[in-house]
């Protein structure tokens, strides 16, 4: 949980945080608008923040060390997840997690998106009903289409185009939805 993600749960503004905790407002204001990180700060600023916020120090700085890996390995970890799962574990797991609405809060979109679209894609094939909880989402799109770095690579060497507009012609439409161009997501080894 971010430091907004507290203020917003706790219905506090930056000035009252800054107020309460005796750090100055700017410094605040620089935190919580990711000017200056918070795991940079001083560990007496940390403890005043966290404790204004009612909050432990180490649930304060957790998401600072959240690493995020290359959108093309995690999508390679969903597909041997679903692989390794199947279809229906895989999708009770996902829901459980609730890692489609932790993505997008960290605004992870096109992580966030992936894992809804394959959600929707292996409820399809399963004549699963589609989860109503990601409704909001499911109007949102990439501003730019995420190809496969192998199509990308393809393209790129042979300077045609024509590889990347066929894969989007025939893309696994709940993930064109969100203009994730993905044909194949049960081919792994």
């Amino acid at each position: 949980m971010t430091i907004q993600d507290v203020l917003k749960q706790k219905h506090m503004s930056i000035y009252r945080l800054a107020k309460v905790s005796e750090v100055p407002y700017a410094t605040v204001n620089d935190i919580c608008n990711g000017k200056a990180q918070l795991e940079k700060c001083s560990a007496e600023t940390i403890y005043r923040l966290a404790h204004a916020l009612d909050v432990s120090m180490e649930d304060l700085l957790a998401p600072c060390f959240i690493k995020r890996s290359s959108f093309e390995n995690f999508k390679s970890t969903v597909c041997h997840r679903v692989k390794e799962l199947g279809d229906l574990d895989f999708i009770m797991d996902t829901l459980e997690t609730q890692e489609i609405r932790t993505y997008y809060e960290r605004r992870w979109y096109p992580e966030s998106l992936y894992l809804l679209a394959m959600l929707d894609y292996i409820s399809r094939e399963n004549d699963i009903p589609l989860c109503d909880d990601y409704d909001d989402l499911r109007c949102c799109r990439l501003e730019k289409p995420i190809y496969p770095a192998s199509l990308r690579a393809v393209s790129a060497a042979s300077k045609d185009d024509a590889v990347l507009r066929k894969a989007a012609m025939t893309a696994i439409p709940e993930f064109k939805r969100f203009n994730i161009i993905e044909n194949e997501v049960r081919n792994v080894i």
